[in-house]
């Protein structure tokens, strides 16, 4: 049907018209066959390609032909109009000549017409994919639920402008957090945040925390709202059994890089139900910083650690503390 309705245009609308979506659709392949590295989508697009340079040699070939007429045609013609003098003669009034060309359409301004329509439709075709709900299988991004219903406890009430676990996840969950570890091809399988509050301290210290996962690394945020200080802090880190640690600082504030192995817990589900003891994890490194330039209590943790043992280099977890602790209010002058 389609090309049936093609045959009925005239050549110069057809023709500036082929090109047009030709030229399109074969950019437009070859743009994603060389982005998804598609063999067979390539091919397609040079095929477009070289559809559309074969009608474009058709229309210089016409526009040659209606420049140049052939010498044949113009004898032709000259013969006709000898012939007919006679008879004009001989008549007893002027008539039209025979041959008279017919009022021609201006070629020009159907060519532009069409190659501007067309244009515009193809240009709706290739932003529309921007616009348009993905209807194909592959996995979308994880985001972070809401917990805007969830009472916090009573330490956050009790704390100057705390961050929450939400605040949190909305800051750690990027859509570069990906190529910021290193793996920019990986999508976030699963992300979640809580509003915690520090363990050992009967639930007066807020401790909101977020957590974003992908295939190779996991990335956890918190921040602790305790009075302890960045020098505080790293003396129990060297008292303990913390290694690699390295003081520096963060967007003006006191940091620590430290590692240290996590720990993996094993539940037995079967008719015991007992669980299995709590073992050495995979390695993580952890980047301190403190909740304000003048260090004077709290800092925020970024860790990052895989089940394979890899870490990503330090400079990852730098480059999502510039991206995050903007996020996070400074503590307050108390």
């Amino acid at each position: 049907m389609l090309g049936f309705l093609l045959r009925l245009l005239p050549f110069w609308v057809r023709e500036p018209l082929l090109i047009a979506v030709g030229s399109v659709l074969g950019v437009r392949i070859m743009y994603l066959a060389v982005r998804d590295h598609d063999r067979v989508a390539a091919g397609l697009g040079v095929v477009f390609l070289v559809f559309t340079a074969i009608r474009v040699h058709a229309v210089i070939r016409a526009l040659r032909a209606r420049r140049n007429p052939s010498p044949t045609a113009s004898a032709d013609g000259a013969a006709v109009d000898a012939a007919a003098q006679p008879q004009a003669q001989a008549g007893t009034g002027p008539r039209p000549s025979p041959d008279t060309p017919e009022k021609e359409h201006n070629a020009w301004s159907q060519a532009v017409a069409a190659v501007a329509v067309f244009g515009a439709l193809a240009a709706a075709l290739w932003v529309a994919p921007r616009f348009m709900p993905s209807d194909d299988n592959a996995p979308q991004p994880a985001s972070c639920s809401g917990e805007a219903h969830e009472e916090l406890p009573k330490a956050y009430k009790d704390t100057p402008q705390p961050v929450t676990g939400e605040e949190l996840c909305k800051a750690l969950n990027r859509p570069d957090l990906a190529k910021l570890l290193g793996t920019p091809g990986e999508t976030a399988t699963t992300v979640s945040s809580t509003n915690n509050t520090a363990p050992l301290t009967d639930g007066k210290v807020a401790q909101p925390e977020a957590e974003v996962a992908f295939d190779t690394y996991t990335v956890n945020v918190s921040a602790t709202y305790n009075e302890l200080s960045t020098d505080q802090y790293v003396k129990l880190m060297k008292f303990g059994d913390e290694k690699d640690i390295k003081t520096l600082k963060v967007l003006g504030r006191p940091a620590v890089l430290s590692s240290d192995h996590t720990m993996k817990l094993e539940i037995n589900l079967g008719s015991g139900g007992s669980g299995g003891p709590v073992e050495q994890g995979p390695l993580a490194r952890t980047l301190s910083v403190a909740l304000d330039r003048n260090d004077r209590g709290g800092y925020c943790e970024i860790t990052v650690w895989s089940t394979s043992g890899a870490l990503p280099n330090d400079s990852a977890l730098l480059n999502i503390a510039e991206k995050v602790l903007p996020r996070i209010p400074e503590r307050p002058v108390r």
